[in-house]
């Protein structure tokens, strides 16, 4: 996520090969881009890490709609065909409809969240039968400092919420402004969940808050790598919620029908990961507020051996965890919170319950024969035949 907000480097040989490609006919959706290579032969390791398909069962994301606010998204890809809603463009492309992806970027989240089953290779997304709605604020994949791009994004925020988005994606990060975290605000008092990347270090850069990612109520997503470990140019900080897949990483190429590779990684895709499992969270569960839903992502993480750090927060987001775990009743969790330790087991609990039983009711016994003792012993005077109490002499 080292793009114009923070977005990775696009392959440059990548960049180069949209030069041969033709152009599609004028009646096609738009295809901006790079080209990519050929399909995988095997299931990228963040798949095979998270395994979505568990959660399948239940639900593949139906009904629910993300927001991926990036570079654009293809819709011609044979992932993402059919899954792409018209979006909005607020660069220079306003008649693309947020389907215009020039930097590669915003194309590989949406498949990373959305990409659909059945296309002949072993890639999908995470909510396979959740929809896009692409909404383009990166022309490109430099990183800027533009004071109007946080008033930009936050429009894109409202805008999005108000075209119906369930969840919002921000695989980006930039300039902590009033506007942006109005938006913010705006999307979250609407019910609608915010998940964003929390940020990439620099060489020797530190550890900074990154925005929006740092707002209360957003989902901040730091990445791990495929044996789990934090990877060493995420950025960490008490605001991190949750990790997943970030270094490695592989997606759809918005020209043609091949697929990016990014070895480097990002949170902007650990945050697209984390974005699909909010999708599966949200159809399972629909009624659940968007702090519920990240109470929810927390609390049925893979959670690191101290509970929580500020590298991976509360862990790995674990989709099958995620949408069928019962998680009582309790209307408004604390973000982020852990689950109370279980009780431990008794293996003597049965013979202590039985014990507790006979001496309740040999005290019982015990006390009916003390009471009995004075009427055996007058039974025993008079021989045991009945008579009455003698009457005392006038």
């Amino acid at each position: 996520m080292t793009g114009r907000v923070g977005l990775l480097p696009t392959l440059a040989a990548a960049l180069l090969a949209t030069a041969v490609v033709p152009p599609a006919p004028a009646s096609a959706a738009p295809t901006c881009g790079p080209a990519g290579n050929p399909p995988p032969t095997e299931a990228p390791w963040a798949l095979t890490r998270l395994d979505p398909s568990s959660a399948w069962r239940t639900t593949r994301g139906e009904g629910v709609t993300v927001a991926v606010i990036d570079s654009g998204v293809s819709a011609t890809h044979p992932l993402l065909r059919g899954q792409v809603r018209p979006g909005r463009d607020f660069n220079a492309l306003p008649r693309n409809e947020g389907q215009c992806d020039e930097a590669g970027h915003g194309t590989i989240v949406a498949g990373i969240i959305a990409g659909r089953e059945g296309t002949g290779a072993p890639f999908t997304g995470i909510a396979p039968a959740a929809r896009i709605l692409p909404v383009r604020v990166l022309p490109d994949a430099r990183r800027t400092s533009d004071e109007g791009l946080p008033a930009q994004i936050g429009l894109a925020i409202r805008w999005a919420v108000d075209q119906g988005a369930d969840v919002v994606n921000l695989s980006l990060v930039t300039l902590p402004r009033p506007e942006l975290a109005a938006a913010v605000e705006y999307a979250l008092s609407k019910g609608v969940v915010v998940v964003a990347a929390a940020g990439n270090r620099q060489e020797q850069q530190q550890n900074l808050p990154a925005y929006p990612a740092a707002y209360p109520g957003v989902i901040a997503v730091a990445g791990v790598d495929a044996k789990g470990g934090h990877v060493g140019t995420s950025v960490s900080g008490d605001y991190v919620d949750v990790a997943a897949p970030g270094l490695d990483i592989l997606g759809p190429a918005p020209r043609g029908q091949g697929y990016l590779a990014e070895p480097q990684g990002g949170t902007s895709f650990a945050a697209a990961y984390v974005s699909g499992v909010a999708a599966l969270v949200r159809a399972a569960h629909p009624d659940l507020t968007p702090e519920q839903v990240a109470y929810r992502l927390t609390r049925t993480a893979d959670n690191p051996p101290d509970g929580h750090n500020a590298e991976v927060g509360y862990g790995v987001v674990n989709p099958y965890r995620a949408v069928t775990s019962v998680l009582g009743t309790r209307t408004d969790p604390p973000p982020g919170a852990l689950p109370a330790p279980a009780p431990p087991r008794d293996p003597l609990g049965w013979q202590r319950a039985v014990a507790v039983w006979v001496a309740a009711v040999g005290a019982v016994l015990a006390g009916l024969l003390l009471a009995a003792k004075p009427i055996l012993a007058r039974g025993r005077r008079r021989g045991w035949r009945p008579g009455r109490r003698p009457t005392p002499a006038q």
